[in-house]
């Protein structure tokens, strides 16, 4: 350890810290924050780090106890131990809604047993694998590696530990976000997504989705990287789509990859037909100049990693509780076991090249996340890109054995979905061992902790995704006379009393027959299709036939992991399209701006960007006007951050609720008020009122805590 550096707690071995309470609470918030950080992700690709506001309830969670019955209260190293456990749901969360989701959008089903194990493995194996670099990045990098929001998150406990620190923000915050998404989407008193046309700029849209959770995201990440995100969205909506329509409007023939001409399609129609392909190629350039900027600390950290393995198995004398890692028999053993097990379960689809593959992949983005998070903080992680790297890598190796068959795109997403989480897992893990140093923690008790916080947060993530999906999934009638499908090797399934074989029918599959759209169909006993099963995540129908309404989910970043998979392996990519986005990415690039924020504003509607936009404008407006001069931005735990967080948790945890009442339509029903209350949820201007509301209180909870503090 630094001798210069003496952490907040002396090297007691009385002191309580690993214990079933905090371990209890950490797994509920873990499980809380992991579901929003689900529908977050779903929504715009993106998550925030839950460490802080976990950090922060934990102690007035704690404090609550205490009073009501007569206990203790928590020591700053058991709520430690919370916020330790607590924040691998929201790393979990995300690296399974960028990747899993894809295999829908291939044509795939959701199976929970296939999700549950890629979230275990994944999770589990980054944290094995982030322990060995434990010395490396998080004692002897001290001073080279700030850790910014596990810096925070310490301040944060040591400030509670002096009884400075209340959840009040945060709560406020959570409830805000609740109410306003349940009198948005869920009662329907405004409409959530109100659009303007410009009529004399054709195939130009403005948009807003008045989101509580997006608003919160954009005050979070901060001006800069907000009017970047903005940025892409404008261009896509304001210059790529009214282009296509300009110079497509004459065509006579359809123009690859689209069907239709483009005379006769919608604005929605080209943006998934063409601009979709232009921001795939954005993001995944932007997430690969992400990657490559953190090349020259690759070599140094898998060489500390290394260093540090062979120290390990030295049996050099541990001095203090302070430096005790996980036996790195036990690291080692499970490690062994976790690949073993990818290798031998048949839902994984994965061979011993595939378990190679994750071995090597793993090690290297796990070591890099761990040192980029030191340096950046996890929010800002580029684990897309690391992703995005895994799965072309692997696509492409798989093109060039020959293996181009569909069970090995479940292979390859596999390999991407386990590498994805582990990467992220990882380097959340490394920012709880940052913040147990600083307040003096075990190492071993902490990784224990994370260890039962990922292994629970990865059970319940994959039955929060499924459900998300079916309560947004629509069963459209639909008749199609003249095309009739072999059900001979059909599966069959039960719906509304009948049975009827699944099929599955592929983009490309339909481009070469052109009758039906791609998607899953359900199809009676005499081979004519009767229903269309669109997705809530990345379906195209927001209404069922009874006339009620459904949320979708974009699922920006599993759509890219879909286009790569799909277009390396049936070599039908449309190249052209993709080209283009990878030199808007390149030419951002030269003009030193961060190509990845303004990728994904491309990829996703502008809508989407326009509340983090929102957001950002807010933060700015504070730090001009509300800090001391010697400051320059506002600090992870600030109020404003803090409310912003519950903001997120509140406005996701109220989609969730929402989304479940769908499973029941006479439940949503039952709620909503948009036919009684027709002269608000009809108006677009109700919906910019509220929205404005929320956004000036917001506003006046930031000012105001800051000017007290």
């Amino acid at each position: 350890m630094d001798k210069t550096f003496k952490p907040f707690i002396a090297d007691s071995k009385n002191i309580p810290e690993l214990s079933l309470l905090p371990i209890l609470i950490g797994v509920i918030l873990g499980i809380i924050f992991g579901a929003s950080s689900l529908y977050l992700a779903l929504k715009v690709g993106m998550t925030v780090s839950a460490s802080i506001p976990v950090a922060v309830l934990s102690i007035t969670i704690f404090k609550g106890l205490s009073k009501l019955l007569k206990i203790r209260q928590a020591t700053i190293l058991e709520n430690n131990i919370v916020q330790t456990t607590g924040s691998a749901g929201e790393s979990i969360a995300f690296g399974v809604a960028v990747t899993m989701p894809a295999l829908l959008i291939l044509g795939y089903d959701l199976e929970i047993s296939r999700t549950m194990l890629v979230a275990v493995l994944g999770g589990l194996l980054g944290i094995l694998m982030m322990i060995p670099l434990r010395l490396a990045l998080i004692v002897k990098g001290h001073k080279e590696l700030p850790y910014p929001e596990g810096t925070a998150c310490a301040e944060v406990l040591i400030s509670g530990e002096k009884g400075g620190t209340t959840a009040l923000t945060v709560f406020t915050g959570f409830f805000v976000g609740l109410f306003y998404k349940v009198l948005n989407v869920g009662t329907r008193l405004w409409n959530d997504v109100p659009e303007k046309l410009i009529s004399w700029y054709k195939g130009a849209a403005l948009s807003i989705e008045v989101s509580p959770e997006l608003l919160g995201v954009g005050y979070i990440i901060g001006p800069r990287t907000a009017m970047i995100m903005v940025g892409g969205g404008v261009l896509s909506s304001l210059v790529l789509i009214p282009a296509i329509m300009l110079f497509g409007e004459g065509l006579t023939q359809p123009l690859f990859p689209a069907t239709k001409l483009i005379s006769q399609m919608s604005i929605h129609e080209i943006w998934k037909s063409y601009v979709l392909y232009i921001g795939a190629g954005a993001v995944a350039t932007g997430g690969i100049i992400s990657l490559f900027k953190s090349l020259p600390v690759i070599g140094q950290s898998f060489m500390a990693g290394i260093e540090q393995l062979k120290q390990s198995s030295k049996g050099q004398k541990i001095k203090s509780r302070q430096q005790k890692d996980l036996s790195m028999k036990y690291v080692l053993l499970g490690s062994i076991f976790l690949v073993l097990a990818m290798w031998l379960t048949p839902t994984l689809k994965l061979n011993l090249l595939g378990a190679v593959l994750i071995v090597v992949f793993g090690f290297l983005f796990v070591t890099v996340s761990s040192r980029l998070t030191g340096q950046i903080g996890s929010s800002s992680n580029p684990i897309s890109g690391m992703t995005v790297a895994t799965l072309l890598l692997t696509c492409l190796i798989f093109l060039m054995m020959g293996w181009v068959g569909l069970d090995y795109r479940v292979t390859a997403l596999s390999i991407a979905a386990i590498v994805c989480i582990a990467a992220s897992n990882g380097g959340t893990t490394s920012q709880d061992l940052k913040t147990g140093f600083l307040v003096g923690a075990t190492p071993s008790s902490q990784q224990i902790a994370i260890l039962v916080g990922a292994l629970t947060s990865a059970i319940v993530i994959g039955y929060t995704l499924i459900l998300l999906n079916d309560a947004s999934t629509i069963y459209a009638k639909k008749s199609y006379p003249e095309y009739k499908v072999n059900v001979s090797s059909l599966s069959t399934i039960s719906f509304e009393g009948e049975n009827y074989f699944v099929f599955h029918l592929s983009e490309a599959e339909a481009s070469n027959q052109k009758q039906i759209p791609p998607g899953k169909y359900l199809v009676n006993k005499s081979g004519e299709i009767a229903y269309l099963v669109d997705p809530g995540i990345n379906g195209v129908l927001k209404t069922r036939d009874d006339g009620s309404s459904v949320q979708k989910y974009e699922a920006p970043k599993a759509r890219l992991m879909s286009l790569i998979i799909d277009g390396i392996l049936t070599q039908k990519l449309p190249w052209s399209l993709v080209l283009l986005g990878v030199f808007i990415a390149i030419v951002l690039e030269f003009c030193g701006v961060a190509s990845l924020p303004f990728a994904v504003g491309v990829y996703l509607p502008l809508s989407a960007s326009t509340p983090i936009f929102a957001g950002g404008m807010i933060r700015w407006f504070i730090e001009k006007t509300s800090l001391k001069k010697h400051q320059q931005e506002e600090s992870d735990s600030s109020p404003g951050v803090l409310f912003s967080s519950g903001l997120i948790a509140g406005g996701s945890i109220a989609g969730i609720v929402i989304a479940l009442l769908s499973l029941k339509p006479t439940w949503a029903q039952a709620i909503d008020l948009s036919s009684t209350l027709s002269f608000l949820s009809q108006s677009n201007i109700t919906s910019y009122v509220a929205f404005s509301i929320l956004c000036i209180f917001t506003l006046y909870i930031a000012k105001r805590q800051v000017c007290r503090g």
